[in-house]
């Protein structure tokens, strides 16, 4: 092995080794019959064992502190018999001590930029008494955001009980930078537990789905616990908001636009009658229309829909509020009419509603498997059956779409399933 510079291996070192035994032999001896003492060596300060210790946090003028940030008074080896926290106004600010009445923590929250002051007093069981005042003030935030808890753009997640294909939508409502931060002060619990995850949409707004569809009768809560937190760019969390739902029976529809009939399923069982009528083979529907007219085309999508919001009458235009769409009163394809029974499955316009006018057009196939006088994108149905669906079915049940030649954009509504479970999770910022 080598030595250290300048001393030789061997005698030199044994000789160190020599000397300090010799002298940790004589330091180690006491008088006879009696017990070991510690010395002093010159500049040494005696240990003072069992000493107690008063510390507050946050320390003595903090700033910018987060208002969720624990605030604690602890006397170690010690009993606190007074601790005092007031804000700027002298109101008193609500804590508890522990079992032992060594350490004191708020019990209520902090407002932000806000000043506090806390007295606290106490024993150690050395017998020394402490004392301290400390001041510190919370973090002032540039900007304050608020989630809201959406089943969709329409409908708020408030309690109610949603189908199996239900997302979680939170929306902020300023945009997020430290979108991680975000994330981490999202919950969501399930009973049982399911297997989700969230994926962001853009800097507001993200969603939390299964990885498959929801098993009837989970009950399912969301925690935006985001008051204090910091998203960013002195961007601070307005309040916490929660919300609960239940999921209900596996209801859905599936729409074939080759055959122009559309099956109806309920907890895995297609249902077969409405109203005594035979639907084995699908209710007769019409789909979107293979025609174009200024850039509009007709074609429903196809794609996993997620039913949003029910309208007893809904009064349907082909010309939008921005101009676009099909706005010329001279074009066939220019309507303004009230529709009945309207189930709205996507923000862009598509409804599966009623259809009480020419009702021999229903389940006719034309070339290239499009109706032979379809809708303007919607998926029409005639009584009774449209009034069984709307009366059984409801926000989050599923309208499966097939073979129209145009897909859902994901965004348009809730197209959230139309992507693969291994695309889903890479838009999950933790």
């Amino acid at each position: 092995m080598a030595g250290r510079p300048g001393v030789p291996l061997g005698g030199g070192i044994l000789g160190v080794f020599v000397a300090v035994l010799a002298l940790g032999l004589v330091a180690a001896c006491g008088t006879p019959g009696q017990g070991v003492r510690w010395q002093a060596g010159p500049g040494d300060v005696s240990p003072t064992p069992g000493a107690s210790q008063l510390v507050i946090t946050p320390a003595a003028d903090s700033k910018d502190i987060s208002p969720v940030d624990p605030v604690k008074v602890e006397l170690a080896l010690g009993t606190l018999d007074a601790v005092t926290m007031t804000n700027a106004q002298g109101k008193v600010v609500k804590g508890d001590f522990d079992a032992a009445k060594s350490t004191w923590t708020n019990s209520e929250v902090l407002g932000y930029n806000k000043a506090y002051k806390i007295v606290a007093s106490g024993v150690g069981a050395d017998g020394q008494r402490h004392e301290q005042t400390v001041s510190f003030t919370t973090v002032k935030p540039k900007l304050l955001t608020l989630p809201y808890l959406r089943a969709n753009l329409f409908t708020l997640l408030d309690g109610k009980t949603f189908g199996v294909g239900q997302p979680l939508v939170v929306w902020f409502d300023e945009p997020i930078k430290d979108k991680a931060a975000a994330q981490a002060a999202l919950t969501v619990t399930t009973d049982p537990v399911v297997e989700g995850a969230w994926h962001w949409f853009d800097n507001r707004e993200l969603h939390w789905r299964p990885k498959e569809y929801w098993q009837p009768n989970t009950k399912v809560r969301i925690d935006a616990m985001v008051y204090g937190r910091h998203f960013g760019d002195g961007l601070y969390g307005e309040k916490d908001v929660s919300a609960s739902i239940t999921i209900g029976r596996d209801r859905r529809l599936v729409v074939d636009a080759t055959t122009q009939r559309m099956k109806v399923y309920v907890d895995g069982a297609q249902v077969k009658s409405i109203s005594g009528k035979d639907i084995t083979n699908g209710i007769p529907i019409t789909t979107g229309k293979a025609q174009k007219e200024g850039g509009v085309d007709f074609r429903t999508y196809s794609g996993v829909h997620v039913m949003m919001e029910k309208h007893t009458v809904k009064i349907m235009k082909s010309c939008n509020p921005d101009g676009s769409g099909i706005c010329d009163p001279a074009s066939p394809n220019y309507y303004v009419s009230e529709i009945e029974k309207a189930i709205r499955i996507s923000t862009s316009g598509e409804f599966v509603h009623l259809r009480d006018w020419d009702l021999s057009r229903l389940g006719r196939v034309g070339s290239g498997g499009y109706p032979t006088y379809g809708s303007h994108g919607c998926v029409n149905v005639g009584a009774p059956y449209i009034h069984w669906i709307f009366e059984n079915f409801t926000s989050g049940d599923i309208v499966d779409v097939k073979n129209t030649g145009k897909t859902l954009n994901i965004r348009d509504g809730l197209g959230d399933w139309i992507m693969p479970w291994d695309e889903w999770i890479k838009g999950s910022a933790l």
